[in-house]
């Protein structure tokens, strides 16, 4: 029986893999408990269940600005419901620190759920300080690896919980028989697929140098799918260097996975992350995966390299020679790709859908 409340916190949604969690989580907890959403993104408000209750700001304007404005306004209409009703529960996905600060000032419990490492920013010594000292304030912590469970306790003394992201092979699947524009033209070539945010993280441009490094050696096509700021950047590099032939850039879709369907193997060129959901979904696609062994996911996800090959973060010319690996030597790639669906089993939906809600259930 639906009793106490939970608010799901998320203010800027953008498709990818966070937001893709929160799809599924929200989703699957609304039809055992009462669940709201906050967000300012409204014109993805039909990807929710029509058992969650929204909360949006009534101007449309907030859905073009940025996450800061956008956070911001969630944080007002989260402190709006607490005049109003404080018997909930705050399940929140993003802008951790602030929520975490406004819920203890309205003492009001609060889950946070860590997506991302904190390596690519830990060096920033004040941010560095108020994660450790805010963080922690949480009732629950949960994080999506145990790499960066470990990570949170070396670094900060923060105690969290890994529940792994939710999995759907059969949805992924059906998804990816859906028809889609052709983004690969020669039947001869290796053919590369990287998804993700032009953004900095992300690190697109050492996938570009490594194609630059094997352009002799191999005959290759590469389609990078996203959206971002730095995209006209990358754009600049591949004609700059005479890659453009070669280098395709697609515009992010809501289903990628026709995309990754057409490609040989799947590129993740990251500086950190936190369990990234692509290289589960390229996997559950029967893809080969080459990622950069960056913090936190990849290894974990790739068996340690037994289940992928792993590359040094930022470093061109390893990821370069792991595709000519993969060329190679297909039957021991493809044995490692084995291995990693053999181990897919860890991350399937309905086990951490309910790892999820029995977290919340001591909670609410």
């Amino acid at each position: 029986m639906k009793q106490k409340e939970l608010i799901i916190f998320l203010p800027s949604i953008e498709g990818y893999g966070v937001e893709k969690n929160a799809f599924l989580i929200s989703s699957y907890l609304s039809d055992k408990i009462d669940v709201s959403l906050i967000t300012a993104s409204k014109k993805y408000k039909n990807k929710f269940n029509k058992n969650i209750k929204l909360i949006l700001p009534k101007l449309n304007f907030w859905d073009g600005l940025g996450r800061k404005a956008k956070y911001l306004i969630c944080l007002f209409l989260l402190f709006k419901r607490a005049i109003i009703k404080k018997n909930f529960l705050v399940f929140c996905f993003q802008a951790n620190i602030y929520c975490i600060i406004l819920c203890r000032i309205l003492n009001i419990k609060i889950i946070a759920r860590s997506n991302s490492s904190p390596s690519g920013w830990a060096k920033n010594s004040l941010k560095s300080f108020i994660f450790k000292m805010i963080l922690g304030k949480a009732d629950l912590v949960l994080v999506n690896s145990l790499e960066f469970k470990q990570q949170l306790k070396n670094r900060f003394n923060i105690e969290a919980k890994c529940i792994y992201n939710p999995l759907n092979i059969k949805e992924i699947k059906k998804k990816s028989k859906i028809n889609s524009s052709k983004i690969f033209n020669n039947r001869n070539t290796l053919k590369i697929i990287n998804v993700g945010r032009f953004v900095y993280q992300k690190d697109h441009l050492t996938m570009l140098k490594a194609l630059k490094f094997i352009e002799k050696k191999v005959k290759f096509e590469a389609a990078i799918v996203g959206s971002g700021f730095l995209k006209q950047r990358l754009i600049n590099y591949t004609k700059k260097n005479k890659l453009s032939k070669k280098v395709k850039f697609v515009n992010f879709t809501s289903n990628v996975y026709p995309l990754i369907k057409q490609a040989d193997i799947f590129i993740l060129s990251s500086t950190f992350e936190g369990l990234p959901n692509v290289l589960l979904e390229a996997t559950a696609l029967k893809k080969f995966i080459i990622s950069s062994n960056c913090p936190t996911g990849p290894k974990e996800i790739l068996l340690n390299g037994k289940g992928g090959l792993l590359f040094k973060i930022r470093d061109h010319k390893e990821l370069g020679e792991k595709i000519i690996y993969y060329l190679n030597n297909k039957k021991k790639c493809k044995l490692m790709l084995n291995n990693s669906i053999m181990k897919l089993d860890r991350f399937d939906e309905n086990l951490n859908l309910k790892k999820h809600l029995n977290e919340i259930n001591k909670l609410i």
